[in-house]
């Protein structure tokens, strides 16, 4: 009889900052919809909401893990965005909807940052869920078709697709019906261009930090062989 094989499974490839590379992306991806979503500004005669100079940061940072980690890592980071953004929604209602000490006179300027309209925060779950999947799998794609070369045309292509499922969600699911039919699409257009002129102003830092993050880590990935379902949870690209 053949002995069994006692020799341990080979372990799993640790990455030296993927830890941090993903607790990045969650901390701009919180911030920039609680801080920034909380406030309008104006400059130059254009009033926008001050999330949106932080939220595509979000996105560079998803072009970076797909880049360097791959479309499965990338996957895995989407879904703890999502979930944070979940109980980000959930703790801010429960949190807003507690009753006020008799002491505490905060209570009309904390539901002023705090307070969400329900519809709002589904659109931004829905487009942040959609554009985040469809910008990765964009850049994953066009590694392959471009035999990882010209990294700036995946990140800004990525990026165009991305954001445009992004707006094209959060905007008509936000504010159709209450915003005119004309100002939704002329917002909707406006941040989305924004956004991706955003990207293409940060790709010499995006390529700074994906060639020393691919340098320290090691790695040079092509999903040649992922499996590239969002819902994707076994198998070696899980």
């Amino acid at each position: 009889m053949d002995k069994p094989d006692t020799r341990a499974p080979s372990a799993p490839r640790r990455f030296r900052y993927f830890d941090i590379v993903m607790a990045s992306f969650v901390a701009v991806l919180l911030l920039s919809n609680v801080i920034g979503a909380a406030k309008l500004s104006t400059v130059a005669g254009f009033t926008f909401g001050a999330g949106i100079l932080f939220f595509p940061i979000s996105y560079v940072i998803g072009d970076v893990l797909t880049e360097v980690y791959g479309y499965a890592k990338a996957r895995r980071v989407i879904w703890v965005g999502f979930a944070a953004l979940v109980f980000m929604a959930f703790m801010s209602w429960a949190v807003v909807a507690m009753p006020p000490a008799a002491s505490w006179d905060g209570q009309a300027a904390y539901e002023s940052v705090f307070g969400q309209v329900p519809r709002i925060v589904l659109a931004s779950i829905m487009a942040f869920w959609a554009g985040e999947f469809v910008n990765s799998y964009v850049l994953a794609r066009m590694k392959i078709w471009t035999k990882g070369k010209a990294l700036w045309s995946r990140t800004i292509g990525s990026t165009v697709f991305g954001q445009a499922v992004d707006s094209a969600i959060f905007y008509p699911v936000a504010f159709l019906g209450v915003w005119d039919t004309r100002d939704v699409l002329i917002v909707m257009v406006t941040n989305w261009l924004l956004k991706v002129v955003w990207e293409a102003v940060l790709t010499p830092v995006t390529y700074l930090v994906v060639g020393k993050l691919k340098k320290a880590e090691g790695v040079e990935v092509f999903d040649t062989d992922t499996d590239f379902s969002p819902f994707a949870t076994t198998g070696k690209d899980a």
